[in-house]
C-alpha cells in the first residue's frame, strides 16, 4: 500500500472527495431479527447487568487512584536496559549508592528467563542487546561470572555472537569503559548541527525522540571518553583475541553500501578536521542541549536522552553540584519505582498526562457526572497542563500558533499530537465551572493539532513530514525507529477529535478519512503504530470514522468488523502478541488481554454490533476476569515505543480501556446526539 504525499488538488484530494460521497451512501433497511438473535438480545440482559457491575467496580477503582492533584499515572514498564544503563552511568560518574545497586540488581535478577537470557517484553524472546547490558550491570552489582545464572548469560550470548553482534547503543556504553574500541563504533560528528534544515539528514530529519538522544552522542563521539572498567568481559566474546571479526561491506550501489562508505569516510574526516571548527561544533551541540532542558531537569520526559545529556555535559566540564547537572540527576531519581519486594524498577518516560486524559474519557463514558469533582479536578490539571510556546515542531511548521499538551508531567518542545486529541475529547466531557478558559484551551489544541497535518493528510505523533527515508539507514540507527511517520492510530484520534468539534466535513478531516481509508489492511484491520499491534489500529480507527459520520454498513467499517470477529479467542476475549510485528502468523492472535479486548470492543460497539454474540462474549470475558478490587491483571506488554524493538507496559491500560468499553456497552456511545456527523 501506498500513501500519497501530494496535497488536496492530487491523488489525496480525490480520495477525500470519494470519501465524502462513500459517506453519503444510505443505509440498507434493517433486517429482521432471526429468533436465535432475538433470544441472544434476550439473554443478553444479564450480560448488561454483569456489565454495569463491573463497570462500578472500575470506576472505583480508578477514583481511589487519582492523584490529590487530579491526575492518574500509572507505572511505565519497559525492560531492563533502563535498570542497567542506570547502573552503568552511576559508574561511570562514580556516584554509586550500594542501596540503589542492590535493589536494581534485584529487579534484573528477577526478569531473567530460565535459559539465562533477557527479553524485551513479556514471554518474548531473549534479546542478545538487553542480555549483554543486564549481565553487565549485574557483574557491577557484585554478582560473579561463574554464579550460574550469569554463566548461562553468558554462554547464551556467546552463541549468539558476543558483544559484536549487539546493537550500537550497547557498544556504546561498553566503549565508555574501555570493552569496545570507539574506533568500531559509527561516527557520529558534532558537525551534523550545521547540516542546513532542508539539507538530507539534519537533526530535524530525526524524530523528536532520536533527535534528543543524538544530539548529545555528537558529543561523546567526539569526546570518545573511557573510564577503567572494574573487570573484563572476555566471556562475552566469541573470541577474546578478535572481538570485532571484520564484516562484509554492503554492495556499492545499495544504499546500505552507500551508508557503510561514507561512515568510513566520517572516520577518516575525523582525524583531519581542525580542532576550532570541531570546538565550536562541540559547543553548539551543548547549547541545543541546555536550551531544551525542561524545568524538572530532564530533557523531553525521557530517560534515555536525559542520560546521555548529562554524559555529554559532563565531559564538557559541568560539575556535578551545576545546577544544570544536579537538576538533571534528581529528575532521574524521579524514573524509579520502588516495589514492595524492595526492587528498583527505572521507567523509559512517565505518562500522566496520556493516562489522565484516557481515565477521564473511560470515567465520563461509564456515567460519572460531568461536574463530578474527580473529573473537575481532572479537567483543571489537564488546563493547567496545556503548552502555549513553541517547540522543535515549529521547524516544520514555523507560523503554526502553539497549543497542545505533551504526555509527560514536563516536556513544553514536544507536544505530543496523539496526547493533545484525546485530551480534547476528555476535556469536551467535563462540565467545567470556567467553560470559557475550557473552550479557549480546546480551540488552541485543535488549531494546532489541524496544523500539524503531513502533506499526504495524516498525522504523525509529533512533528509534520517527518519522513525522510535516510535516517534508518544509518549505521549508527540499528534500533528503532528514528523517524516519526503518520500512523493510522495517532490520525484516527484525530480525525474523531476533529469530527467531535464539529469538522467532520473541514477538507483537513476528510483527507485524514481518505488517508485512513487507503491504508487498511487487505483482511480489514489497520496497523498500529503506538500500541499493540492490528487490534490497536483497528480499536484506533473504526471509532474515528463512525464519528466522521461513515455508517456501520460502509465496506470499510464491516470489513475491520468480520477480522475482528474472526481473531477472537475462544474464551471470549481479543490479544495479539507483538511478535505480529515481524511475523504474519501472529497477527491479531496472542493471550486475551484486558486492554485488547477493550480496544476491539470499542471498534465493535462503534460499528453498531452491540447486540452481537462477540460484543457479549467479549464484555462477558472482561467481567469474568475482573479482579475484586474493579482493577485486571496483565502482565503482557500491549504498548509500543518502537515496533518490536522497543516494548511498554502501560499499567494504567489495563483499566482504563476495559472501562470505557463497558461504559458504552452499558451507556451507548458519547457524543452520539451532539458533535457526530456535525
Amino acid at each position: 500500500m501506498t500513501a500519497t504525499t501530494d496535497g488536496s488538488g492530487g491523488p489525496a484530494g480525490a480520495r477525500a472527495a470519494a470519501a465524502t460521497e462513500k459517506l453519503t451512501e444510505p443505509e440498507p433497511e434493517p433486517e429482521t431479527k432471526t429468533e436465535t438473535e432475538t433470544t441472544r438480545t434476550t439473554a443478553g440482559g444479564d450480560v448488561l447487568e454483569t456489565a454495569r457491575q463491573a463497570a462500578a467496580r472500575s470506576v472505583q477503582y480508578l477514583l481511589d487512584h487519582q492523584d490529590a492533584a487530579g491526575w492518574w499515572k500509572g507505572d511505565l514498564q519497559t525492560n531492563v536496559t533502563m535498570d542497567a544503563e542506570d547502573l552503568l552511568l552511576r559508574q561511570f560518574l562514580s556516584i554509586q549508592d550500594p542501596a540503589v545497586t542492590e535493589a536494581a540488581a534485584r529487579f534484573i535478577r528477577g526478569e531473567q528467563a530460565e535459559d539465562g537470557t533477557w527479553a524485551t517484553f513479556y514471554g518474548g524472546p531473549g534479546d542478545l542487546s538487553a542480555t549483554i547490558e543486564a549481565y553487565v550491570a549485574l557483574r557491577l552489582a557484585g554478582d560473579r561470572p561463574d554464579d550460574p545464572h550469569l554463566a548461562r548469560a553468558s554462554a547464551w550470548v556467546r552463541e549468539q555472537g558476543g558483544i559484536a553482534g549487539s546493537r550500537v547503543f550497547t557498544r556504546i556504553w561498553l566503549a565508555l569503559f574501555g570493552w569496545w574500541k570507539w574506533d568500531d563504533l559509527p561516527e557520529l560528528p558534532p558537525e551534523l548541527l550545521f547540516l542546513p534544515k532542508w539539507f538530507p539528514l539534519n537533526i530535524y530529519d530525526f524524530g523528536c525522540w532520536a533527535r534528543q538522544s543524538i544530539v548529545p552522542l555528537t558529543v561523546v563521539s567526539a569526546k570518545r571518553p573511557v573510564r577503567p572498567a572494574p573487570f573484563t568481559l572476555d566471556e562475552l566474546h566469541t573470541d577474546p583475541r578478535t572481538p570485532n571479526p571484520p564484516r562484509p561491506l554492503a554492495p556499492a550501489a545499495s544504499w546500505d553500501g552507500f551508508f557503510q562508505r561514507a561512515d568510513k569516510a566520517l572516520h577518516v574526516y575525523r582525524k583531519f578536521v581542525p580542532r576550532r571548527f570541531r570546538t565550536v561544533a562541540v559547543n553548539a551541540a551543548a547549547r541545543w542541549i541546555i536550551e531544551r532542558q525542561e524545568n524538572d531537569g530532564c530533557w523531553g520526559g525521557i530517560q534515555p536522552p536525559a542520560v546521555y545529556s548529562v554524559i555529554a555535559l559532563y565531559l564538557l566540564g559541568y560539575d556535578l553540584q551545576h545546577p544544570i547537572m544536579r537538576a538533571g540527576l534528581e529528575s532521574l531519581d524521579r524514573f524509579a519505582v520502588w516495589r514492595e519486594d524492595g526492587a528498583r524498577m527505572i521507567e523509559a518516560c512517565q505518562s500522566p498526562v496520556w493516562d489522565t486524559c484516557l481515565a477521564t474519557i473511560a470515567l465520563a463514558d461509564a456515567g460519572l457526572a460531568p461536574d463530578h469533582p474527580a473529573l473537575v479536578k481532572a479537567a483543571d490539571w489537564m488546563l493547567g497542563e496545556e503548552i502555549q510556546r513553541p517547540g522543535d515542531w515549529s521547524v516544520r511548521r514555523p507560523g503554526l500558533a502553539p497549543g497542545g499538551w505533551a504526555f509527560e508531567f514536563h516536556n513544553d518542545n514536544y507536544p505530543d499530537i496523539d496526547d493533545t486529541a484525546e485530551v480534547i475529547l476528555a476535556l469536551r466531557r467535563v462540565r467545567h465551572p470556567d467553560a470559557n478558559r475550557l473552550d479557549a484551551a480546546i480551540e488552541r489544541g485543535a488549531r494546532w493539532t489541524a496544523g500539524m497535518q503531513s502533506k499526504n493528510g495524516a498525522w504523525a505523533a509529533f512533528d509534520a513530514d517527518n519522513t525522510s527515508p535516510f535516517p534508518n539507514r544509518l549505521p549508527f540507527c540499528d534500533f528503532g525507529e528514528v523517524i516519526d511517520p503518520p500512523s493510522a492510530d495517532v490520525t484516527a484520534h484525530v480525525v474523531e477529535m476533529l469530527a467531535y468539534e464539529g469538522k467532520a466535513h473541514h477538507p483537513r478531516t476528510r483527507r485524514g478519512i481518505a488517508w485512513l481509508l487507503d491504508e487498511q489492511e487487505d483482511n480489514g484491520a489497520w496497523f498500529g503504530r503506538w500500541g499493540v499491534n492490528y487490534i490497536y489500529g483497528t480499536g484506533s480507527v473504526v471509532p474515528a470514522l463512525t464519528a466522521a459520520g461513515l455508517p456501520a454498513a460502509h465496506p470499510a467499517i464491516q470489513r475491520a468488523v468480520r477480522w475482528l470477529e474472526s481473531v477472537q479467542n475462544d474464551d471470549g476475549g481479543w490479544g495479539e502478541d507483538l511478535r505480529s510485528y515481524r511475523e504474519d502468523k501472529w497477527i491479531g492472535r496472542g493471550a486475551s488481554t484486558a486492554s485488547q479486548t477493550g480496544w476491539a470492543l470499542l471498534a465493535l460497539l462503534a460499528a453498531g454490533e452491540r447486540d452481537s454474540n462477540s460484543v457479549e462474549r467479549g464484555v462477558a470475558w472482561l467481567a469474568e476476569t475482573q479482579q475484586a478490587d474493579g482493577s485486571w491483571d496483565e502482565p503482557y506488554f500491549t504498548g509500543t515505543g518502537f515496533p518490536w524493538d522497543f516494548s511498554i507496559n502501560y499499567h494504567l491500560y489495563r483499566q482504563v480501556f476495559p472501562l470505557t468499553a463497558l461504559g458504552r456497552y452499558v451507556h451507548g456511545e458519547p457524543f452520539a446526539d451532539t458533535h457526530r456527523g456535525a
